[in-house]
């Protein structure tokens, strides 16, 4: 059931308040964690919400015991979320590579912030993209989104806990301290205008049940703790039984699993928002808060006769390829800007292959990248 209602509802939230609607939207009911900012809010959101709608909140010792309580809670069959910032996130990486091994469904959400180490705490970033894709040692696929708006922070929460639910797999949404604590009034979408998506559940009797067997989407159904089904769970590489193995045959056919029931998906998990692209030559490639001012900087662009436009990443892994690939045979110049060295236009390079001119344009200094900025750079192109 929605957390509001049949009618369409107006409402001003924060960012992280946004996240937290979203979340329950999608069916949520379980949230660990610990403070941290700049995502206290959600935390603290939660801890009133859930008990309201038969949830559960549980403030952890720390972030590493919060995101062992979100696996548990979803193996025991309930859609479960955590939310830290930048060293929370670094505490995380180990429970999340184990719930990338046993294909456990959860959302965490990274309000990041200027790092490393306890960095700027109060300060925005977007430091953390390749940790959210590389922060849990061994090769594995994942599903990592960008939020940019408040409406952005509800939507793509409902997305992100549909794209875990369906492919059996956590997935991270970035936000940053911008977006996090941005208010803006947003219309949130009535009962039966979006879809939450619910995993899986097996039909056969629980002495046919297989818990990892293989099928043409790549993901088993999932079997909740206490219904009966045998269920074996081991961060090791394991067989289609749950159980720990050393053959080859057996490792291959499951990291191949792994990696082929998120590839099959690409088409609905490679999500961006294009904006003056038609007849633009120069492309902003942005995500976050930073894309906010893109699309100003856009249209200050136009009014000077520079045909450009925005390329808007939603989901940053599995990087969205063909949509960046599009984009550079159209236009003759790309600029990339980041609040980081240069994390992800390193990506938009590699899949340029010299087709365009890929310029960025970086702050580390814990200040937003404003659309002035992105303009006068802009205009130098």
């Amino acid at each position: 059931m929605s957390a509001f209602g049949s009618d369409k509802k107006r409402v001003l939230l924060q960012g992280n308040e946004a996240i937290v609607e979203g979340a329950i939207a999608a069916g949520c009911r379980f949230f660990a964690g610990y403070p941290i900012t700049p995502a206290s809010e959600i935390s603290e959101r939660m801890s009133r919400r859930l008990p309201q709608l038969d949830g559960t909140f549980i403030q952890m010792e720390d972030e590493i015991a919060g995101m062992g309580a979100v696996i548990g809670a979803s193996l025991a069959g309930v859609k479960s979320m955590t939310a830290t910032s930048g060293p929370g996130f670094s505490l995380m990486q180990e429970n999340l590579g184990f719930a990338c091994m046993a294909e456990v469904p959860c959302v965490v959400v990274n309000v990041m912030r200027g790092g490393p180490s306890t960095g700027l705490p109060t300060n925005p970033s977007q430091g953390d993209v390749m940790q959210a894709r590389w922060g849990t040692h061994g090769d594995h696929p994942v599903i990592v989104l960008a939020v940019s708006t408040v409406l952005d922070c509800f939507q793509i929460t409902v997305e992100a806990f549909n794209m875990s639910e369906k492919y059996r797999v956590p997935v991270v949404i970035l936000s940053d301290e911008i977006v996090a604590h941005t208010r803006e009034v947003v219309t949130l979408p009535s009962v039966g205008e979006f879809e939450a998506y619910n995993r899986v559940s097996p039909k056969m009797p629980p002495e046919w049940y297989i818990p990892y067997a293989d099928n043409s989407m790549g993901v088993p159904p999932m079997a909740a703790f206490g219904e009966g089904y045998h269920h074996h769970v081991t961060g090791l590489m394991h067989d289609v039984r749950g159980f720990p193995t050393q053959r080859p045959d057996e490792i291959e056919a499951l990291v191949g699993r792994l990696f082929r029931k998120i590839t099959q998906g690409f088409h609905e998990i490679q999500k961006v928002e294009t904006f003056m692209m038609d007849d633009a030559e120069v492309a902003v490639i942005a995500y976050g808060s930073v894309s906010r001012s893109a699309r100003r900087a856009v249209l200050d662009a136009r009014r000077q006769g520079l045909k450009a436009g925005l390329l808007k990443l939603i989901t940053l892994f599995p990087f969205p390829r063909h949509s960046v690939e599009e984009a550079l045979q159209k236009c003759r110049v790309a600029l990339v800007p980041e609040m980081n060295m240069g994390q992800i236009s390193r990506e938009v390079k590699r899949v340029n292959q010299t087709v365009s001119i890929v310029k960025k344009y970086n702050r580390v200094d814990g200040q937003l990248i404003t659309p002035q900025e992105i303009y006068q750079q802009l205009i130098k192109i």
